[in-house]
């Protein structure tokens, strides 16, 4: 087992790898940007790095100044969580070089599945169902317009390199093509310093489901049951759940078995997660694989009965799978909440700042993900989630009544969030049934009325 790992990343994940460890035994350094100095992760891990200012490109992205704090620590991991580096292949091959294991995939992995045009095609060498979709990268507008009369509309403009949403576009006839097509090259190079782009047909209003997977060096893989993630908004998830309420047995089975097929194919490392589409007739196709842990774990963990960032540790480590997990069975339901620091009756927009009070639900069956506190201050550089709720029942009607009722207990005082948007939205007739796809989202939105001017809750200053 390691002796020290250092977490390349910021907030709740930061604070939920430094406490798996923690629990293995394992010393913690945690990196910061200045704007950081007082999460929670920075406080709870063994030491503490400041790796440069605000600016994620001057911090939890500059390789070289993460190295420079890995070497002083002295440690011997380092554990990317999501975002930031956690795909990136130039970084996991430095962390070998340097000797430093890197706690996820190969650097060769991660590049083949990173790739989402790579991806596709390794998806079909490996009889993994894929929409129909341009064979190869998508160059010219040109051959843009060719391609897509080829495929049919509507299709959806792809980053080659993309994730989280950013760099697709949908193109619903010729008229919007070239629109789209520049507009999801110039968001890919923005965001992920590459145009390239790859057609795919678009499959409207499908089902956004993903199965979670995991394998060792010593030849054990497991899938671990799926997470629907259709309840969307512009491509950024909201509500999570498993198992899907949309999913009969019969074609979870074939999902899982597709996906184990994968991973064991690819020689795949790790935790990692596969993303399908799922059509109403029940056909199912491979988007992505995402080869780092996913904001979402937490409802794997809580009805598998597991710890996912101490496998990931594990499996870093040399040691094989545990045995709990190559037998676990689900059981029961669970939600998750990303409670977002945004105002969702205005467009959504950030909501930076101070929390003046940060009350957090519990009870039976209540877990809240989360490196904030009431005197916090959320900065405006990074992204907006600052928390997530989880609940777990026996079943999905439990379920859902135990996220309302601790959306309701769940107070932050200071900023926006998307606590009272979440709540309308379990409320509805349409989640509770199971009926709803990613376009719900934007539908409902479009039905709500105006909310009503409500009074802001004011707390004394500390020295009135």
């Amino acid at each position: 087992m390691f002796k020290n790992i250092l977490v390349a990343n910021r907030g709740e994940i930061a604070l939920r790898v430094i406490r798996a460890a923690k629990e293995l035994g394992v010393r913690t350094t945690a990196v910061y940007s200045e704007a950081d100095v007082d999460s929670m992760h920075v406080q709870l891990a063994d030491d503490a790095i400041c790796i440069g200012p605000a600016s994620s490109a001057d911090s939890y992205l500059k390789m070289d100044s993460i190295m420079a704090a890995a070497e002083i620590a002295n440690v011997d991991a380092i554990h990317p969580g999501y975002g930031f580096l956690s795909e990136n292949p130039r970084f996991a091959d430095i962390c070998e070089q340097a000797k430093v294991k890197f706690i996820g995939p190969s650097a060769a992995v991660i590049s083949r599945m990173g790739d989402k045009n790579e991806a596709r095609a390794t998806a079909v060498a490996c009889g993994v169902p894929v929409t129909p979709g341009s064979d190869g990268l998508v160059e010219t507008e040109e051959d843009a317009i060719r391609i897509a009369e080829e495929i049919g509309y509507p299709i959806m403009v792809k980053a080659s390199a993309g994730g989280g949403g950013r760099g697709m576009r949908p193109a619903l006839n010729q008229g919007s093509l070239l629109a789209a097509y520049n507009a999801a090259k110039n968001e890919a190079k923005a965001c992920f310093g590459s145009d390239e782009v790859y057609f795919e047909k678009l499959v409207e209003n499908p089902h956004h489901v993903e199965f979670q997977v995991a394998a060792d060096i010593h030849g054990n893989y497991i899938e671990l049951g799926e997470r629907d993630c259709s309840m969307q908004r512009r491509n950024q998830k909201i509500i999570e759940e498993t198992p899907s309420p949309f999913l009969s047995d019969k074609l979870r089975q074939e999902m899982a078995e597709a996906s184990k097929n994968l991973i064991k194919q690819i020689g795949y490392e790790n935790c990692g997660t596969i993303e399908y589409l799922v059509d109403d007739k029940g056909n199912f196709y491979f988007m992505e694989m995402n080869t780092r842990i996913q904001v979402e774990h937490p409802i794997t963990e809580e009805v598998r009965g597991c710890d996912l960032i101490k496998e990931q540790i594990r499996i870093a480590a040399g040691q094989p799978l545990s045995n709990h997990i190559m037998s676990s069975e689900p059981r029961g339901h669970s939600i998750e909440c990303r409670i977002n620091a945004e105002d969702p009756y205005r467009n959504f927009a950030p909501s930076p700042g101070k929390i003046k009070l940060f009350y957090a639900p519990g009870g039976r069956g209540v877990r809240v993900d989360t490196h904030v506190y009431s005197g916090y201050t959320v900065p405006p550089n990074y992204d907006s989630m600052i928390a997530k709720l989880i609940v777990t029942g026996a079943n999905r009607e439990i379920a859902i009544a135990r996220m309302s009722r601790s959306l309701n207990e769940f107070v932050i005082k200071g900023i926006k969030t998307t606590i009272p948007f979440q709540a309308s939205i379990l409320k509805h007739a349409a989640f509770r049934n199971g009926d709803y796809n990613i376009a719900w989202v934007e539908k409902f939105l479009n039905s709500q009325p105006d909310p009503p001017e409500l009074p802001e809750f004011e707390l004394e200053d500390e020295d009135s």
